[in-house]
């Protein structure tokens, strides 16, 4: 169980998580209400058990850009950029969110570069960078202790941060005011999942910041909500979507968290090799469950067609609109007529995953569009 456990579990409704996401609330009375608000107007997600570090130091970016798959090396004050970590042979080992900001988590902190990344990663995160440091002048850290991060996404996002005094950015992220001892009180950033915006926020005022933003207009939602959007936008989560051979290619991560013409970082041969032949050996899809069984599958449960496993679930649940849905990476070849099943579950693709026509000169699969149907 994650051990920051979220003050806005005391909000009415509130049912906790389990799993990777306990610490934060599943729902908060209405899972499939809160899908809604946030569709039509806006919501706030409680995303506090994500971990967060920071990479201060002058060598800060050219490090970075040498050790992950994102183009780094000029990333301007306030910009933001999903990454991976990948193994020498490609796969998927880390999956992170950068802001580059002018201070860090002490006022006497100078540039810095924010990480946030997956709850239970950060040990992980922080020795693949004390590893990589050699003789570079930086300095990696976890502040999960410190700072937190609250999502607010819908059509009225800009609308509620205005009404909640909190500032909304343009193109790059902005500083909240400082704390009344003058320490830093986190920052505001567009959002690289949702559309929405992510507030990087000291710990101490979470739940000050969170009530603001409540009472501003934004609804509470749970997680339960998070992800069911998150399947229909088809945005995978490290750890639930991935296993230890998903490459890059086969999520949708080529172009968002990779950058095909950065130099050398490990895993980039394969990379390139993928990329050019177009053909990565799975791909990620959005599956419509029957509903036969009560329990959704848990993730990394097999999908099976004829009785032969052809892939794996990730994230599921129930949608406002769409029902029992999931995500799964299934091999390239299921195509939509395939009858497949999935622990007591019967499903099949959505159309907007049928394989498309790749365009003359283009390596990779074409991302689908989004669709109700």
């Amino acid at each position: 169980m994650n051990e920051y456990r979220s003050p806005l579990l005391q909000l009415p409704g509130a049912v906790e998580a389990g799993g990777v996401d306990a610490g934060v609330a599943w729902h908060y009375g209405d899972p499939l209400g809160e899908q809604r608000q946030a569709v039509q107007s806006a919501v706030l997600v409680d995303r506090s058990h994500r971990e967060l570090l920071v990479v201060p130091g002058p060598d800060r970016l050219e490090w970075l850009h040498a050790i992950i798959s994102q183009h780094v090396a000029g990333l301007g004050a306030g910009q933001s950029r999903e990454s991976l970590v990948l193994s020498p042979n490609g796969h998927v080992e880390q999956h992170w969110t950068l802001t580059e900001l002018p201070t860090g988590p002490t006022a006497a902190a100078g540039p810095t570069v924010w990480i946030d990344t997956e709850p239970g990663q950060a040990d992980e995160v922080l020795n693949y960078l004390l590893k990589m440091r050699f003789l570079k002048r930086v300095e990696p850290e976890i502040v999960t202790a410190d700072f937190a991060v609250l999502s607010v996404f819908g059509p009225a996002a800009s609308a509620v941060l205005v009404a909640a005094q909190l500032p909304v950015p343009d193109d790059a992220a902005v500083l909240l005011k400082p704390l009344a001892d003058g320490s830093p009180a986190g920052f505001v950033r567009h959002s690289t999942r949702d559309g929405g915006f992510d507030l990087i926020v000291a710990r101490s005022e979470l739940a000050g910041v969170a009530g603001r933003i409540i009472a501003a207009g934004a609804a509470p939602a749970g997680s339960w909500a998070d992800a069911a959007l998150r399947i229909e936008r088809r945005q995978p989560r490290l750890g639930l979507d991935t296993d230890h051979r998903t490459l890059p290619h086969e999520v949708g991560w080529i172009g968002s968290a990779v950058h095909l013409d950065k130099g050398c970082y490990r895993g980039q041969e394969t990379v390139a090799r993928v990329q050019n032949l177009g053909k990565p050996p799975r791909r990620l899809v959005l599956l419509h469950l029957s509903g036969d069984s009560e329990q959704l599958p848990p993730a990394h449960s097999p999908v099976e067609r004829q009785g032969k496993s052809v892939g794996f679930v990730g994230t599921s649940a129930h949608h406002h609109e769409l029902g029992p849905i999931a995500l799964a990476v299934v091999k390239r070849g299921v195509s939509l007529e395939d009858e497949l099943t999935v622990e007591g579950h019967s499903a099949a693709l959505d159309r907007a995953d049928a394989e498309v026509t790749l365009p003359e000169g283009f390596a990779g699969r074409v991302g689908p569009a989004v669709t109700s149907a």
